[in-house]
């Protein structure tokens, strides 16, 4: 592991902290804002992220291909609810896992995280669009509850089209879906 890649990687997180954290407060969750991704610093999620650092993409992927899966990952979805995955639970009737229906205010702030890592990673690449972009490219719709995805989805096309202003006074807005 790399002295450099240390510093890297932890001002990564703060840097992306900070991004969600502001875009959070915009929204109103101020609470989830200040807390956002803490588990990123427990050594389940920092040492592999300090390994596999890259900055141009999740540390994750990099420990996927090593693998064939990440143990940071599954430790972080495990314990933050703004990522959709946390959202599975066995259904009787089917006899099988499947997504629920996150509650709103984890889907604010799925928004606000996506938003932001979109800019942490394309950097001068970003655009408006790169969040539905990215979004639209790993089949996440599938992985979701319907309406969760109409949501996002939603919100991801308004930022594409209107930009940050309008789609965030939008979301704030939001009471229930």
């Amino acid at each position: 592991m790399s002295f450099v890649n240390f510093f890297k990687h932890l001002h990564t997180i703060n840097k992306h902290r900070r991004y969600v954290r502001r875009y959070c407060f915009k929204v109103g969750l101020f609470w989830q804002g200040l807390f956002h991704d803490m588990s990123k610093y427990s050594c389940t999620e920092f040492w592999p992220g300090v390994k596999y650092y890259q900055g141009f993409r999740s540390p994750n992927e990099q420990e996927r291909e090593e693998y064939g899966y990440s143990k940071a990952w599954l430790h972080h979805k495990g314990r933050n609810k703004h990522h959709f995955e946390y959202w599975y639970d066995y259904v009787a009737a089917v006899k099988a896992y499947r997504p629920v229906k996150m509650p709103l205010k984890y889907v604010k702030e799925m928004f606000c995280d996506r938003v932001a890592a979109s800019k942490i990673y394309k950097k001068e690449k970003y655009n408006n669009r790169s969040a539905l972009d990215y979004y639209l490219s790993h089949n996440a719709r599938e992985k979701m509850h319907v309406d969760t995805a109409n949501l996002l989805e939603s919100w991801l096309t308004m930022l594409a089209e209107k930009g940050e202003k309008e789609t965030f006074k939008v979301i704030k807005k939001t009471k229930e879906y």
